[in-house]
């Protein structure tokens, strides 16, 4: 999931499979009801909004000054067996290809970083100023839930999720402070006016991720529905052994878009 313009033509093609399956449902639907008895299908296409941040906000972030959510698309399918006669609960399984972006801009006290400066070499320590933040990451997922059926129109759903990073970028840069290193009392690098440097921790990001996912869904039509699903991160998005920033940080998104059930 490279290109927007690829996610856009992936969706595209779902959305034309799904109609051609659809009408041969409807000609075989006594059949198929048979064979998939208690199971549904569906496909969905959404954004996901929100960023990924450390919980409570530590003291070394003194304040936020920008964010940018980025354009984040999130395309999966999904099944699901309904139990018993009236089918009001059921547990689904999916799986989703979706982006996760955010840019922030924070002042920021001791804040720990590693910097690239201007003749390739780095610099760790302490940063005290701006920081600006991009997060632009790709995830294969698997949501694993348990659905209520309010009504024939409204169900809800939630359980675990688990994620496994295809494409990761965690980096930025810094600017209007000073660098203390290796730690507060040592000595000081100070960057002002345009002078800027640079720091990237996509190789340090974790591969795997699990959290929990809560949201419902509404049948608009027969087949068209639309959904709201809240995903939150459990686990740190760094590496273990990863230990410039000090904290851990979450991905939290909210995920909104629409979906064809068969």
């Amino acid at each position: 999931m490279k290109t927007i313009h690829r996610i856009f033509g992936l969706a595209c093609l779902l959305i034309v499979v799904a109609q051609a399956a659809s009408a041969q449902t409807e000609k075989h639907q006594t059949l198929l009801s048979s064979y998939l008895r208690g199971w549904e299908y569906s496909i969905r296409a959404g954004f996901n909004i929100g960023g990924t941040s450390p919980l409570p906000l530590p003291k070394e972030i003194r304040q936020l000054d920008s964010y940018k959510p980025g354009l984040a698309i999130a395309i999966e399918g999904i099944s699901t067996k309904w139990f018993g006669k009236d089918r009001k609960w059921g547990m689904s399984v999916g799986l989703r290809l979706e982006d996760k972006k955010m840019t922030t801009e924070a002042t920021v006290k001791n804040y720990g970083m590693k910097i690239i400066n201007t003749n390739g070499g780095e610099l760790q320590g302490l940063w005290t100023g701006g920081v600006k933040t991009t997060v632009k990451n790709s995830y294969l997922t698997v949501p694993i839930l348990a659905n209520y059926r309010v009504n024939d129109r409204w169900k809800v759903s939630a359980g675990p999720y688990l994620s496994y990073l295809t494409e990761g970028n965690f980096s930025g840069h810094v600017y209007e402070g000073h660098l203390r290193t290796p730690d507060e009392t040592g000595s000081r690098v100070d960057f002002t006016g345009e002078s800027i440097a640079t720091y990237d921790f996509s190789d340090n990001l974790r591969k795997f991720q699990w959290g929990l996912q809560v949201g419902g869904e509404w049948a608009a039509y027969k087949h068209l529905t639309v959904h709201a699903d809240l995903t939150w991160g459990l686990n740190d998005i760094f590496q273990k052994d990863f230990d410039t920033i000090t904290f851990a940080m979450y991905p939290i998104y909210l995920n909104f878009g629409f979906g064809y059930a068969f």
